[in-house]
């Protein structure tokens, strides 16, 4: 579960670097390389138990309190929401988006992790959830600042 997971945050970090490829705002593009170095650290965290390794640099309050400031700072820029919408957008934006469900994905794992060991730093959790968050804002902010409308969800009745 633990080579999963991490296996997981490396994916992710490899798809930011595709969304990094094609997104066109300069402050999402900067955003994107900070976060990709971050995962890395994230990735030795997961990869290694406290026990065996306790001068491993571990994710902390500092790094997804960082994320909430992002999220604050980029929802400033772009209209409030207040309805589902479809993923998509610019290549960028729909990047963003494809790395968003990578990063749930890999939260659900380390749940299923913190579920059957005990070794596991429960800040990686938070970090994890607020960077979803954080990676919704930003692939609205790369669609919004580029032009892009974005597609509301419209159920079926």
């Amino acid at each position: 579960a633990r080579v999963t997971a991490y296996g997981t945050l490396d994916e992710l970090n490899s798809i930011l670097g595709v969304a990094y490829s094609f997104c066109q705002n300069t402050r999402i593009k900067e955003v994107v390389l900070s976060l990709q170095r971050k995962l890395f650290e994230a990735g030795a965290d997961l990869a290694t138990t406290r026990e065996k390794n306790p001068r491993t640099e571990r994710i902390g309050e500092a790094d997804w309190q960082e994320l909430e400031t992002l999220i604050d700072e980029l929802q400033t820029e772009i209209p409030l929401l207040n309805k589902f919408i479809l993923p998509g957008g610019t290549p960028g934006g729909a990047f963003v988006h494809l790395a968003r469900t990578v990063c749930r994905r890999a939260e659900r794992q380390l749940v299923g992790l913190v579920r059957e060991e005990d070794d596991v730093n429960p800040d990686l959790l938070i970090y994890l959830n607020r960077l979803s968050d954080l990676l919704f804002v930003m692939a609205r902010f790369e669609n919004v600042l580029e032009g892009e409308k974005e597609e509301i969800w419209q159920p079926k009745r």
